[in-house]
């Protein structure tokens, strides 16, 4: 029985040694799998045209580093389609290089495909301008339309030089009919084109999104333009928490007031699943050369909010907005199963909040989750807390090894 109880003893001091190096070197224990790996971890693909071109005498912007763990948790550093364990596989069909399903409400990562790899944005980076400018700019703020704001690249809402436009009214241009006349009026009034990429920039690397570097306030390509399918999740989970961004993606048709001696400009939202997918919240799309199709979505049901992202999808053998029904369907499917999370949207809160007062700082202290940091899903995984573990492991082990000296003093008095 002694020689038992003290295989045992030593056993478990063993294991007791492995868990306190565990827990004490948390940093080890999330290293990233497979990170150099992964075609497109540190950039997009090299482009199609010429769109990213730097401009005369300036140099070509390095890619962003490689977060040594991966964000969101060590399943979005894989390559390929990341499941629950047992799951079904998605349904056939989808095209997109890249894509991420999460719960809106819980930043719970549904399901994804190589949600890390660096893809091109498109006009789903117009969700970042809003959000610029809805944390900066009044909505019944008048904005005057330049010349230079009106023969912008289409496609165009169809401002007007001179025309007089609410804030309101032009985030409705901006996010139903994606309109690059409006995302330049925009970056006017943030301070120009320069500008206004700095500060979606600034607001990116505030809260977490460490894949995205904007190269131009409408999507439209540029050098060193850069984001993931995690990224656009997180910054469409944030935007989707701000009532004026929520009101107007899910707004299916608006009117553009006349200006300049032309009528009324209708608009219809281009996101043609809402009023068709039972439950949309709303969404955007995207499309140039080099991104290919770009698609951001979100419905409920049953007391869930879902949403999709797509990168470099293409719109055949379906379409695009039929692929991400699939998916939604896919990710309700998996929600229904109470299916365990691959991941987690993480919101990094910024270090310091300006001393200038700038209102780009998010409004909950910069976590952009309701006043829950970055650290706040690691304290749901483990509400006991390291320390409480190991107390409790201690206390184990000191009441099995009064048990082996009880037992060899009973020995040795028979």
């Amino acid at each position: 029985m002694h020689s038992v109880v003290s295989r045992s003893l030593k056993v478990f001091t063993t294991t007791l040694a492995a868990a306190l190096l565990a827990l004490s070197t948390p940093a080890l224990a999330a290293a990233a799998p497979q990170q150099g790996q992964c075609a497109n971890r540190q950039a997009p693909p090299p482009p199609v045209d010429t769109s990213e071109k730097p401009a005369p005498g300036k140099p070509a912007p390095a890619p962003l580093a490689v977060p040594a763990v991966p964000v969101g948790g060590n399943r979005m550093a894989e390559c390929g389609l990341v499941t629950p364990d047992g799951a079904l596989n998605p349904p056939d069909g989808n095209t997109a290089a890249s894509w991420l399903v999460q719960d809106l409400d819980t930043g719970a990562v549904v399901a994804a495909k190589d949600p890390h790899a660096r893809q091109r944005p498109a006009s789903l980076i117009k969700t970042l301008l809003a959000l610029v400018v809805v944390t900066q700019l009044d909505p019944q703020q008048t904005i005057v339309a330049t010349k230079e704001d009106a023969e912008q690249e289409c496609t165009c809402v169809g401002l007007v030089a001179g025309g007089q436009y609410t804030v309101d009214q032009l985030l409705h241009g901006l996010l139903m009919h994606s309109g690059n006349d409006v995302a330049h009026a925009f970056a006017t009034a943030l301070g120009g084109a320069d500008s206004a990429v700095v500060k979606m920039n600034a607001l990116a690397a505030k809260i977490g999104a460490l894949d995205t570097r904007a190269a131009t306030p409408s999507g439209l390509d540029g050098p060193g333009m850069s984001t993931s399918a995690y990224d656009l999740s997180l910054i469409f989970n944030y935007a989707m928490k701000q009532p004026e961004f929520a009101k107007v993606v899910g707004t299916k048709n608006f009117e553009f007031p006349p200006a300049g001696g032309k009528p009324a400009i209708p608009i219809f939202n281009d996101n043609k699943l809402l009023g068709v997918y039972p439950g949309f919240l709303g969404g955007k799309t995207g499309f140039t050369d080099d991104a290919r199709h770009t698609y951001v979505g979100a419905a409920q049901r049953k007391g869930k909010r879902l949403a999709v992202v797509m990168l470099r999808a293409e719109q055949k053998p379906t379409k695009v907005v039929d692929q991400a029904a699939k998916l939604l369907d896919y990710g309700f499917a998996l929600e229904d199963d109470r299916a365990a999370p691959v991941g987690q949207i993480t919101y990094r809160p910024p270090a310091a909040a300006p001393s200038n007062g700038d209102p780009s700082v998010l409004a909950d202290g910069g976590t952009g989750n309701g006043g829950t940091s970055a650290a706040a899903p690691a304290a749901k995984d483990d509400p006991f807390g390291v320390t409480g573990w190991i107390l409790t492991l201690v206390v184990f082990l000191i009441i099995l090894g009064g048990f082996v000296v009880g037992h060899q003093r009973k020995k040795a008095a028979s």
